[in-house]
């Protein structure tokens, strides 16, 4: 059976609409002072997801397979996080709309405390240039939710107001890139197709 080393609902349910059996173990990992110490590094947006994924499913030891995930929003080369208020969401929002950001989605699975397979999805995404009004109001109907979500916003909900275009993998902006992960479970024969 399948671990996912997130606490993440979007990904449990991923997996669970694709009848994946699976279960969840959260990794323990203190990922803003990894994230930190990656970028002091030089490292960017794309490389910082890939790290904690793997981080993430090598911290998990349980038989078998374990998946790591974590997803960057990259804006211009600054890799911008989950917001810590709603004035900081709005702020956010602010900064990408109009324009264009990328969300790196990594994908890690170890086994026997080595990664034996990896996947970065990475999704383009055109914003509307939405007035500060909507802006304001959309955070202070939806902070329960965005303020899980790097870059402040959900696809899947009203949040998809907020684009004009998508350019990649729908899973991959929920945060798995969930048909390459399918393809190499089926090529191992973990799961059949």
């Amino acid at each position: 059976m399948l671990t996912l080393a997130s606490s993440s609902r979007t990904r449990q349910k991923m997996l669970s609409d694709a009848a994946i059996p699976f279960e969840a173990v959260p990794a323990r990992v203190d990922e803003a002072s990894v994230r930190e110490a990656l970028l002091a590094e030089g490292h960017g947006p794309r490389a910082v997801a890939d790290a904690l994924a793997e981080l993430k499913a090598l911290r998990v030891r349980r038989p078998g397979l374990v998946l790591g995930c974590d997803q960057t929003l990259d804006h211009q080369g600054e890799l911008l996080g989950k917001p810590a208020s709603p004035e900081a969401a709005v702020a956010q929002l602010m900064r990408l709309r109009g324009g264009s950001h990328k969300l790196h989605s990594a994908a890690v699975l170890a086994e026997d405390g080595r990664p034996v397979w990896r996947h970065v999805g990475d999704v383009t995404m055109v914003m509307r240039p939405a007035s500060p009004a909507y802006l304001d109001d959309y955070v202070a109907r939806n902070w329960d939710t965005i303020r899980h979500s790097a870059g402040a916003y959900t696809l899947e909900g009203e949040g998809a107001r907020l684009f004009h275009q998508v350019r990649g993998d729908f899973f991959s902006v929920l945060g798995l890139p969930l048909l390459p992960l399918i393809d190499y479970l089926v090529t191992r024969g973990e799961i059949a197709a």
